[in-house]
């Protein structure tokens, strides 16, 4: 073990992400394992503190809308890093980019020739019965065919130590800024643990996303003319510091419902000046909020009218209204299908087994064998809903059954994943902590992955679930930029090497 911090350090059933099953260091941490070793238990703390006094002076926050002593808080961040070699990336990258070129296919299928459904790719029932399918959006086909811009797919490490696919995010994918802030922060408290071979920069992330939203205008305007806006619901939304953090780093107004107007079918920002015409909407408001014409008419959150200029071409909105339905947990069952039937290849990222409550056979298994599963809902986020079998009391398992029983449509069921652990610093100890990992792709004439991720932590000592809501944290992700030579590195311990001060702009 690699110093004091890692003394009574134990793994837990599944693999880890830092070590081998016989204690040796995986070769993507050795580097950083050799500088960490100098560390001592002090040390830690004071590099802890550091961090957690920078996240404070940013703001750096997320809401818990259950927790009655205070909604608002820091979002826990831990400095052990998850580190991916650049080949395993490469894979994940290419798995990632064949997943999301799909989902957007079938989403243009499904609200227009219905190719899929009549081939019975993904029964009608599954489609048409799923809450976030959008009769508004039948016949409509947004810019580039495009309708998931910016995505997020939570992959977990399974008990073979192989990226699996747990869900998709294609609605209002979140985190992102964390990825971002991570960075930074562990930059600026830690850069003598950064390897000198190289880790894949993220600050372009706000550049890239403002030239995807760019790339999906519509098609009449230039791109010079080509104005773009955030829509937030407001300060009070779980995600506002994201949406104010990618605002002012891609130098576009954040805007809410109010600031903006529809005149014959086009949409204005009410400024200082009069209103000015607005071309692409990066909205953070669900589908049933965003106009109160067309959906929820008691929504304060939405545009009136955004509907009607969104069909009529003059506004682009991202992610595109009823995405959702490609994000439906059920849905998410046949994708490895849904990749096979439009690009003819096998899906790279493979799914985790699932049982869709909706299909009979699958339903009597689920009743069967529910102590061995994990119960979720089809359309909840979070983690909330989510019942994990062999931890779960008999009463928490028939009142789970029972409301399977009613809607059979809205469940799903998973075997119980192992999946890896990080070392994490937690009640003065290092402690193995199961993580997942939430890459991000965006979609715009192009395809593009960010060479990091969202990596949440479960911080309490033996759970499964790491959404922040439930008690979880963040870590950095490395993804490595070279292979090559990685045990020569890691064979010289000690300080920063001569690379140090390129590394720590690099990394950023």
């Amino acid at each position: 073990m690699p110093g004091e911090l890692f003394e009574h350090y134990q793994p837990l059933a599944g693999p880890d992400e830092m070590f081998e099953r016989d204690g040796s260091i995986r070769p993507a941490y050795r580097a950083f394992a050799a500088r960490l070793g100098h560390w001592d238990v002090a040390e830690y703390h004071l590099r802890q503190s550091r961090a957690d006094l920078a996240l404070l002076n940013a703001g750096i926050t997320f809401t818990v809308y259950s927790d009655d002593q205070g909604t608002e808080r820091i979002f826990p961040f831990s400095l052990i890093p998850r580190i991916i070699g650049s080949r395993e990336w490469a894979h994940i990258e290419a798995g990632l980019s064949q997943r999301v070129r799909a989902l957007n296919l079938f989403l243009l299928d499904i609200y227009n020739e219905q190719r899929s459904i009549r081939d019975n790719v993904v029964p009608a029932e599954i489609v048409f019965g799923g809450p976030e399918y959008n009769l508004r959006m039948v016949g409509f086909e947004p810019p580039l065919g495009v309708y998931a811009h910016i995505s997020g797919v939570d992959l977990v490490r399974n008990q073979d130590g192989q990226f699996v696919v747990l869900e998709d995010n294609l609605r209002t994918p979140s985190g992102v800024s964390y990825v971002l802030e991570n960075r930074t922060v562990m930059v600026r408290v830690a850069p003598d643990v950064f390897p000198p071979h190289g880790v894949a920069p993220v600050n372009d992330y706000p550049s890239r996303l403002l030239a995807t939203l760019i790339d999906v205008r519509p098609p009449q305007i230039s791109e010079a003319d080509c104005r773009v806006v955030i829509l937030t619901p407001g300060i009070f939304n779980s995600a506002y510091f994201e949406h104010a953090f990618l605002a002012q780093q891609m130098g576009v107004p954040l805007v809410e419902g109010v600031d903006l107007v529809t005149h014959n079918e086009r949409v204005y920002l009410r400024s200082t000046s009069g209103l000015e015409p607005v071309h692409v909407v990066y909205r953070r408001v669900d589908d049933a909020f965003l106009d109160p014409l067309a959906f929820r008419p008691d929504s304060t959150l939405g545009v009136t009218g955004l509907m009607s200029a969104y069909r009529a071409g003059n506004i682009t909105v991202a992610n595109a209204v009823g995405t959702g339905i490609a994000d439906d947990k059920v849905v998410y069952r046949f994708v490895p299908d849904i990749i096979r039937y439009f690009l003819n290849e096998e899906p790279l990222l493979p799914n985790v087994e699932t049982y869709a409550a909706v299909v009979p056979e699958e339903h009597e298994f689920i009743k069967q064998h529910a102590r061995e599963l994990v119960l979720k809902p089809a359309n909840a986020s979070g983690g909330y809903g989510v019942l994990i079998g062999p931890q779960a009391s008999d009463d928490r398992i028939n009142e789970t059954l029972a409301a399977i029983e009613a809607e059979p449509r809205q469940w799903i069921a998973q075997p119980l994943q192992e999946f890896s652990t990080i070392p994490t610093f937690q009640d003065d100890k290092l402690g193995a902590r199961r993580a997942d990992l939430r890459p991000y792709v965006l979609t715009g004439a192009s395809t593009w992955v960010l060479p990091s991720a969202l990596t949440r932590v479960a911080l309490r000592e033996g759970s499964y679930v790491v959404n922040s809501s439930q008690g979880g944290g963040s870590k950095d992700t490395w993804v490595l930029t070279d292979d090559e030579d990685m045990d020569d590195v890691a064979a010289a311990p000690g300080g920063a090497s001569s690379q140090s001060q390129t590394q720590r702009s690099d990394a950023r």
